[in-house]
């Protein structure tokens, strides 16, 4: 099992009946991600990269072919078995933030663990864990109002990790920010696929996805292009090169 990918689909298909049409937004998708890659997922408005997102985080099951994530078939669960799944194997970041208006940082991190069904001290160490390992020690009792959208984004991320998640899936984190903002969020996201975690960025735009270490292009439900990224050294490079400015 060391050698099976963390992911993989195959002839993975959705189909949407609307009135007397039928959709295909996924004709046929076969894919492997393996543990520690960073994948940045794109194509245009209706190439089938949100449906394949919503298959991947187990948010929706596809209507032919299988997909395996980290072991588990997943293509033929029930709606329970699912969310089990996500909670356990899947961090979402998601670009509107998706925090809870009224919850403090602390409690937003935490809210994962309680579906987990860890006791409450274990939650508040961990998520106040979390909170620090993103630059945001100090904002543990603010609310996402009191937080600008680079905070709350960070906070999403920390919330996606508290579970020690198999993948975290991105799905156009940084669309809600300013270019400052999205580069420091990305930092960020590198920072921690160095730590060894498996990313899923799913982006329409093209500087986001350079950050990535592969490159899946879909077009029509289809993967049109699968390729490694040779440019995410020069991305890198850029970056040091401006740090180096600024000093």
């Amino acid at each position: 099992m060391a050698n099976e990918p963390l992911i993989h689909i195959n002839d993975i298909g959705r189909k949407y009946v609307i009135g007397s049409e039928t959709i295909h937004a996924l004709k046929s998708v076969t894919l492997d991600i393996n543990k520690g890659e960073f994948v940045a997922l794109m194509g245009p408005s209706g190439s089938g990269k949100s449906t394949l997102m919503n298959i991947l985080g187990c948010l929706d099951t596809p209507t032919k072919g299988d997909y395996i994530l980290n072991g588990i078939h997943v293509s033929e669960m029930s709606d329970s078995e699912l969310a089990e799944v996500r909670n356990k194997e899947i961090g979402f970041v998601f670009q509107t933030f998706n925090l809870l208006p009224r919850s403090s940082s602390l409690d937003n991190v935490a809210l994962p663990l309680v579906y987990a069904g860890v006791s409450r001290s274990d939650r508040e160490e961990r998520a106040q864990k979390a909170l620090e390992n993103v630059g945001l020690g100090n904002r543990v009792g603010h609310k996402p109002n009191e937080l600008s959208g680079g905070q709350r984004q960070r906070v999403a991320v920390a919330r996606a990790l508290i579970n020690n998640p198999s993948i975290i899936l991105a799905d156009e984190p940084t669309g809600n920010l300013d270019t400052k903002t999205s580069v420091e969020i990305m930092g960020l996201l590198e920072e921690i696929h160095q730590k060894g975690n498996t990313i899923i960025l799913v982006t329409h735009e093209e500087d986001i996805a350079q950050h990535a270490h592969r490159i899946v292009r879909m077009r029509d439900g289809l993967v049109e292009n699968d390729y490694v990224n040779d440019n995410i050294k020069t991305v890198r490079n850029r970056k040091e090169e401006s740090s180096a400015d600024a000093l």
